[in-house]
């Protein structure tokens, strides 16, 4: 017997009972509601034009987050709220401060991105009307970082960010949509069919296992961020699906015997923010240059790991900090190093009934040097050409260990194991770091293809360690705006 899929849509509560579980919310609100506001425009959550708006209860408060409908599959709307750039049209027919302020501001030009850019700037505009403020620049790049506009040049766009808050507001019920929301929420674990297909939310990590031992060939679907390609670009048979989004103790961050545990459930975004807590100054511009603000929403860093691609820019980091995966199954858990979990391209230490239940990270540690840089083509929602993590521990001056690992330069996110071993016991001086920049040539026989050539990522890897040194050396280490007007060179 299948349950219905509920949500709030439009004031109301929306049952579908006769769609396909890959079928994407974009697909249902164009094909089947006829609510042509939201546009598709690239079908992988890169351009922002299907953005809406999802709201979720989360500890008894409502969490309004934009998303990329062209990607999120309609079942895991389950009990949460949809919001479509139709809901911001007021009673009396005039239009939101949010478009009203594009509309002054000159920020739409063609049109076709307009919907998106103003759903992706409702959140930010109900977080400060309520707190009577104005967001600053910084917010508002964040916040449009998945938006990608071809008329305007965003500095319109941006100056509407501004003024919006500025305008008379509009208030938003928050009390009755959570009213509503709670009767939505299920006691029981949710099982969507439709043609022999199931997706199936679990509410526990004893009901997840016990799907996965059942259903060792199903598709475990965290953010969709990669799944949800899958289906739009590779049109891929993906048969049954086991959802994480309602195992409460998948969403777990703790601290553990000198690590930072993050569970598969929690988003990106959350992950980020509370690693960052930890390392600042190592892994904030790497955090707002991953991906964008709405996939950080949705995504997850156990299905970052899980997915193990070679460009994925968390694995470089974690590894060089010598981070584990936990794993877990009917049978219970096991710990290994994250660097062993890649075994090879797309193969992973893992069994077919198990999956990622969390991710461990070591608390930083007086001594240890650590940083991380991304090489890409734009600032934002880019997929590296080369992403590197050095981490080293001095004593007098020496290097007493070294782990350094890169993405991008290999078929897994891998170790240096020649350049670390150069470095280990010598010195930290420019000539030894010269001498384990050439050592990188035995670790890695990088690819080229459209992102970089093979030399490219090569002599960058090398100039990444270079500039790693220039900003940890013991006699006068380089700020890293200083950094970034040197002129590099790699060793002969």
């Amino acid at each position: 017997m299948s349950d219905p899929i509920r949500f709030t849509y439009r004031g109301t509560v929306h049952s579908v009972i006769d769609a396909a579980p890959t079928r994407t919310l974009l697909q249902h609100l164009r094909e089947d509601l006829h609510c042509t506001g939201t546009k598709e425009g690239c079908a992988e959550g890169d351009c922002g034009a299907c953005m809406v708006v999802i709201g979720e209860l989360r500890d008894g408060a409502l969490d309004l987050k934009p998303v990329n409908a062209c990607i999120q599959l309609l079942p895991s709307l389950d009990g949460k709220a949809l919001f479509t750039v139709e809901d911001l049209k007021q009673d009396d027919g005039t239009l939101h401060p949010v478009q009203q302020s594009m509309v002054d501001c000159h920020g739409s030009q063609c049109g076709f991105c307009t919907p998106g850019f103003v759903m992706s700037l409702w959140p930010l505009y109900l977080e400060h009307q309520s707190a009577s403020t104005t967001p600053n620049r910084a917010e508002i790049n964040d916040a449009l970082s998945g938006n990608l506009c071809r008329c305007t040049g965003y500095k319109p766009i941006i100056d509407a960010a501004q003024q919006m808050c500025a305008l008379p507001p509009v208030a938003f019920d928050h009390a009755s949509l959570i009213a509503q929301l709670e009767t939505l929420q299920r006691d029981q674990p949710f099982n969507y069919a439709f043609e022999g297909q199931h997706f199936f939310a679990p509410h526990t990590l004893a009901e997840l296992a016990a799907l996965r031992s059942a259903h060792p060939s199903a598709t475990i679907l965290a953010g969709s961020t990669d799944v949800g390609l899958w289906i739009t670009k590779q049109m891929r048979e993906i048969g049954h699906i086991i959802y994480l989004g309602r195992v409460a103790e998948l969403q777990h961050i703790r601290r553990d015997h000198g690590m930072l545990e993050v569970g598969a459930g929690v988003s990106l975004n959350n992950a980020y923010a509370a690693i960052c807590e930890l390392y600042p100054a190592e892994l904030t511009e790497l955090w707002q240059r991953f991906a964008s603000l709405p996939i950080r929403h949705v995504g997850t860093l156990g299905g970052n790991v899980a997915n193990g691609s070679p460009i994925g820019d968390s694995m470089p980091w974690l590894i060089a900090l010598g981070s584990e995966v936990v794993l877990r199954s009917t049978a219970g858990k096991r710990i290994l190093p994250l660097e062993d979990f890649y075994l090879a391209y797309q193969k992973k230490d893992m069994l077919a009934t198990e999956f990622v239940e969390a991710v461990r990270i070591p608390l930083p540690v007086a001594g240890r040097q650590f940083r991380t840089y991304k090489l890409a083509k734009r600032f934002d929602q880019d997929i590296s050409a080369v992403c590197a993590a050095f981490c080293i521990t001095l004593s007098d001056d020496k290097v007493t260990e070294a782990r350094i690992a890169f993405g991008g330069m290999a078929a897994t996110p891998k170790r240096a194991h020649a350049a670390e071993a150069g470095l280990l016991g010598q010195p930290w001086t420019e000539a030894n770091v010269k001498q384990a920049m050439l050592l990188l040539a035995q670790d890695y026989a990088p690819l080229s293809d459209m992102r970089a050539s093979s030399d490219y990522r090569m002599k960058t890897a090398q100039n990444l360690l270079l500039r790693f040194w220039l900003e940890t050396r013991t006699d006068e280490p380089l700020a890293a705006d200083a950094v970034n007007a040197f002129a590099f060179k790699v060793a002969p």
